[in-house]
């Protein structure tokens, strides 16, 4: 339910009525629990939560507004109380937590023992006082939208028709929901560890390393001056609350080997040292069997580095900075798309390299581009060791007459360009990857420049400039020069995140509220990224890209030709 909420005296009496029918014909029902297995009942209890649906397999029935039949599919209570049940916050509207350990407990204008800590009695003002709920009135509630004070929630909350029994499995599912601290969460620290792939190139494992090794050193380094000082302790206290006694550690992880040996050691190290949370990590190849382990574990993991993520709407627990490479290609295509009445009705050639970039890539253009409804296209793919030279780009030019290129490979395709800005039959233009390009895209030689468009997934650099003093403050005096400078950028979002969300989780430290809480968290502005932003049920930080040009002269800058494309 939200708040506030109000109901007119005459419709509030009906409900009363409704309540006391409802209750009384009920109460056998409440009176003794239904003999319903512990992991089938949070199976089918977790199925009605999230989904809407009851045990039997139909939707449960629902009502907004006292009597407007819906169903309850579109209304589930995940949706409103999230998945871990601790409730939402937007603006200055609290939905409130629906867990059975908190649910049983009576509420107070504040959070007993944190009545001071200004992050918790501001959430607790907004919801208002009322006794414990016990089965039969939590049941009622469910049933009529009534709650124990006698004030009604229909305004904002349907109410749900429940039988005996699956009334029976929501209150067990309830009670269990958000109820035991989950591994790696003692009353005096949160472990985390980080997986890195061994042969991961070590400058961009270090890149990874230092910006997140700084926060945990930050973080104890309070723990550490509070424990000397009750100034400190106090100071930390009102701002954390408990957060700010609580240590930090960081296991670093090493994945040997084939991809196929990873799960067994990554259960090894987990069975080991158990974890509340992966943060980062590194691969420059796989890193499905980690997303596999932490999807069945249900372990967060905030940000691994890596060109491939796994693409899935229906996974939870690993959140990536995007889509990866394909990302690149789906912008390509949403803004070719933009400009499709200049084609006149000549095709789109995609021309790609057997690379896993190079294929991830032209997949990524191809789905979008059917699925926008773009015209034609045609495609030519490069075998992995297959030279591309100038004279076979204009043999497919004249060939097929496109009235744009897209070039999916890397810097050694520049040279084959050449010539092609002074053909009489060239495209309107070449779209290529400024990734897949690398260093490359800063000579990109002058006479191509007006030609040839990139996609970019990040700000511009000469916009980005002003995160630095942020950035180098996390490697502590050593030059940035020395790491890989977007995975620096990378690393330091995926400190800053993961410490504003612990705060925010008032001493919730569940894992299913860690992300609950990200995906409330307003659009942030970090290193790298134009925007930074999640929303319930999202998985990727950076949702777009530019497309650019590369400036003229020996000192060039990359210019926007283009907003942010969202694919």
């Amino acid at each position: 339910m939200t708040l506030p909420m109000k109901v007119p005296a005459e419709r509030a009496s009906l409900l009363l009525l409704s309540i006391l029918i409802c209750v009384v014909l009920s109460a056998a029902a409440w009176a003794a629990p239904v003999a319903v297995p512990s992991d089938e009942t949070q199976r089918l209890g977790e199925q009605m939560y999230r989904k809407g649906i009851l045990p039997s397999g139909a939707p449960i029935k629902a009502y907004v507004s006292g009597d407007v039949p819906v169903d309850g599919t579109s209304f589930t209570c995940v949706s409103c109380h999230l998945r871990s049940g601790l409730g939402s916050i937007e603006g200055e509207v609290i939905t409130p937590p629906t867990n059975g350990r908190i649910l049983y407990q009576p509420r107070k204008p504040f959070i007993p023992g944190s009545e001071f800590v200004p992050s918790y009695s501001n959430y607790a003002k907004y919801l208002p006082v009322r006794p414990a709920y016990t089965d039969d009135s939590l049941a009622a509630l469910i049933l009529t939208g009534i709650d124990p004070t006698s004030r009604s929630v229909l305004k904002v909350m349907p109410r749900y028709d429940l039988g005996e029994k699956d009334m029976a499995i929501m209150i067990s599912y309830l009670k269990s929901l958000s109820d035991q601290p989950p591994p790696g969460v003692t009353k005096d620290e949160i472990r985390f560890a980080t997986v890195i792939v061994e042969g991961t190139d070590p400058v961009a494992v270090q890149s990874m390393l230092a910006p997140l090794q700084f926060s945990i050193d930050r973080k104890n380094s309070l723990s550490t001056a509070a424990e000397k000082n009750h100034r400190v302790a106090r100071m930390g206290y009102n701002m954390l609350g408990d957060l700010s006694a609580l240590r930090f550690s960081l296991s670093r992880w090493t994945l040997k080997g084939a991809p196929a040996t990873w799960r067994a050691q990554l259960e090894e190290y987990y069975r080991k040292e158990p974890v509340f949370a992966l943060l980062g990590g590194i691969s420059e190849g796989e890193w499905e069997p980690v997303h596999r382990f932490c999807e069945e574990k249900k372990i967060p993991n905030l940000f691994p580095v890596v060109d491939y993520p796994v693409l899935s709407d229906t996974d939870w627990y690993t959140l990536y900075f995007s889509r990866g490479v394909r990302q690149e290609g789906e912008a390509a295509a949403r803004y070719l798309y933009g400009m499709a009445e200049l084609f006149k009705g000549k095709p789109v050639l995609q021309l790609y390299r057997a690379s896993r970039k190079g294929q991830t890539l032209a997949t990524g253009f191809r789905e979008s581009w059917k699925a926008i409804g773009g015209g034609a296209m045609t495609e030519v793919r490069l075998s992995a060791n297959e030279k591309l030279t100038t004279k076979k780009v204009l043999k497919l030019i004249n060939q097929k007459k496109p009235a744009a290129l897209v070039l999916w490979d890397d810097a050694a395709s520049l040279s084959a360009l050449s010539g092609l800005a002074a053909q009489k039959n060239r495209p309107g233009l070449v779209l290529a990857s400024g990734t897949y390009l690398g260093k490359a895209l800063w000579a990109v030689p002058e006479e191509l420049r007006g030609l040839l468009y990139l996609t970019y997934p990040y700000r511009l650099p000469q916009e980005d400039s002003r995160f630095d003093v942020n950035v180098k403050r996390v490697l502590q005096g050593k030059p940035l020069e020395l790491y890989e400078q977007r995975i620096v950028r990378q690393s330091y979002l995926t400190g800053e995140v993961f410490g504003k969300a612990l705060m925010m989780m008032r001493g919730e430290y569940y894992r299913d509220y860690l992300h609950d809480v990200i995906g409330m968290m307003s659009d942030m502005h970090y290193p790298l990224y134009e925007r930074v932003s999640f929303g319930p049920g999202q998985r990727y930080a950076s949702k777009g890209s530019y497309i650019v040009q590369l400036g003229s002269g020996s000192n060039p800058v990359l210019e926007r030709r283009s907003e942010w494309v969202i694919p």
